[in-house]
């Protein structure tokens, strides 16, 4: 009989010790998953880029790309590398898009499939030229990065950068070439930063702004200084139209507070009066 006992206990332990790990796995998927309200769609990219079971530079490729313009813009993985990224079997597949790391010499193309200007440019500028006659020659990521992209702007433009392939005497020039149109942008970008903190989203002048900036940066890319100081009174007079919307903006903005001002003013004279009248009557 205790031998009986004995054999029974073992054997409901069995199931007990075999099915530990799996307990334990689900445990932590209860624990990490959404199982309530909105559903957050995964990223098998960056999901598994980020696993512990990665190699530290693959992980480190989804850090740079967490804190990049790309990021806050919502341009993922498969975006510029393609692939399918909610399922596992197809993510690297090339019938689904996969393209993986481009070669060195292909990179201008591979981010111009979204930054066209700016790729007609540079393919024609001294650094595009250069790079299809050899591969020590720039290209996007020499200066932008690969996934930590951020933001661009003419400090991108610095001796520290410039001179891993040549002088900075050119590159100097055509930083003050830039720098007047680049000032006012961004003098135009906190005007309307101001007027969101107020309430008003003037969203035309917004996106004008950023068509205007788009197309003047691409200039750039062109590596001509001739050409980016011919066109410096065209992208004035752009601004300047621009700068006029702001500025009857915030008129427009004034008079509404002045008025505002003015009524609660009224108001308030009307009810001292009425107050003063009243109190007469009953003396």
């Amino acid at each position: 009989m205790r031998y009986l006992i004995l054999a029974l206990a073992m054997l409901f332990a069995l199931p007990s010790t075999g099915t530990a790990g799996y307990r334990e796995d689900f445990e932590k998927e209860f624990m990490t998953k959404t199982w309530a309200g909105e559903q957050v769609e995964e990223n098998l990219c960056i999901s598994c880029h980020a696993s512990d079971k990665m190699k530290p530079e693959f992980k480190e490729t989804v850090d740079a790309w967490k804190e990049s313009w790309h990021a806050q813009n919502n341009i993922s993985c498969e975006n510029c590398h393609g692939g399918d990224p909610k399922d596992a079997e197809f993510a690297m597949s090339p019938q689904h898009g996969f393209v993986g790391v481009p070669q060195y010499k292909d990179v201008p193309e591979f981010c111009g499939k979204c930054h066209i200007g700016i790729l007609s440019h540079f393919l024609e500028s001294g650094h595009g030229k250069a790079l299809k006659a050899s591969r020590k020659a720039p290209n996007c990521v020499t200066c932008h990065g690969s996934h930590n992209i951020q933001k661009a702007s003419i400090d991108i433009i610095n001796e520290q950068q410039c001179t891993k392939c040549h002088s900075y005497e050119r590159a100097k020039i055509m930083k003050v070439a830039l720098f007047l149109i680049e000032k006012r942008i961004a003098q135009l970008e906190q005007n309307l930063q101001t007027l969101k903190q107020e309430g008003i989203y003037p969203e035309a002048d917004e996106k004008s702004l950023f068509s205007t900036q788009a197309e003047f940066r691409t200039l750039f890319h062109t590596v001509d200084v001739n050409l980016i100081r011919s066109r410096t009174d065209e992208f004035t007079s752009k601004l300047d139209v621009i700068d006029r919307d702001i500025q009857a903006t915030y008129r427009d903005l004034r008079f509404r507070k002045n008025f505002s001002a003015f009524l609660m003013l009224a108001f308030s004279g009307m009810g001292v009066i009425i107050f003063l009248l009243s109190t007469t009557k009953r003396d």
